[in-house]
């Protein structure tokens, strides 16, 4: 399933993409449910994720959305 929606960290507003699934696979991040997230801010992606990481978050609020995703899908 889909999810598109944004956060708010600090004073970055981080927009964010997430496909999760039920059940984690060795395809999700830290083999959890998301297996593909992408992270952009002020038209810049952040954080891509594809089964792999193309992306890896680039900034403290970048890991710290992250971890918010990860929470809430993973």
């Amino acid at each position: 399933m889909w999810r598109e929606g944004s956060i708010k960290v600090h004073n970055s507003i981080i927009h964010y993409w997430v496909k999760h699934f039920e059940e984690g696979s060795i395809f999700g991040i830290d083999e959890g449910r998301i297996s593909k997230l992408m992270l952009e801010r002020n038209g810049k992606i952040i954080a891509n994720y594809d089964r792999g990481w193309d992306v890896e978050p680039i900034d403290e609020d970048t890991e710290i959305a992250l971890a918010i995703l990860k929470m809430e899908y993973n």
